[in-house]
């Protein structure tokens, strides 16, 4: 697929030197909290198989970051999705989500789920769009309060939970 910038986008598995770039994402994205670079090291080195980066002429321009619940073997958590402002409004959020559920450590997904804030719409459109593309629900609910945050900035986080995903997709 290429971008409206003629770029090629090409969506690989992470390796712990995409680290950095994830990091730097997350941090320009204005809406993602930030996490150490150490913990996105972390994701490219033991988690690559259920992280996507989407990358342009070898540059990554975006990242999904997530993970097979142990209590929940048939869930994936995304912990974090960015795209960079260059390329937003392209699909590359749908295409990284589509790509992660191809894969083979996500083979027996039946659920996909993720914390969203009220105030990111983007991502809270991105996984209500999720779940349409793959024609299930998309169940909404409070996963953390506010009042669990340290400090009083922190708002709440809601869980989105899509499926059960249809098992040919």
């Amino acid at each position: 697929m290429k971008s409206t910038t003629g770029r090629r986008i090409a969506m690989r598995k992470p390796s712990e030197a995409d680290g950095a770039a994830m990091w730097k994402l997350a941090r320009d994205s204005g809406v993602l909290e930030l996490n150490s670079a150490y913990a996105y090291l972390m994701c490219g080195k033991f988690f690559a198989d259920t992280c996507v980066i989407a990358e342009a002429e070898g540059e990554a321009v975006g990242f999904v970051t997530a993970f097979r619940p142990p209590a929940r073997p048939d869930t994936v958590f995304v912990w974090q999705i960015a795209v960079s402002q260059s390329q937003r409004g392209q699909g590359i959020g749908s295409r990284m989500i589509r790509e992660l559920l191809r894969r083979d450590a996500c083979r027996n997904t039946r659920y996909l789920e993720a914390t969203v804030s009220p105030s990111n719409a983007a991502s809270a459109a991105l996984f209500r769009k999720a779940a349409e593309e793959l024609k299930t629900g998309c169940e909404v609910r409070e996963c953390f309060p506010a009042r669990l945050f340290p400090g009083s900035v922190h708002e709440p986080e809601w869980t989105f939970c899509i499926g059960p995903i249809p098992t040919k997709r």
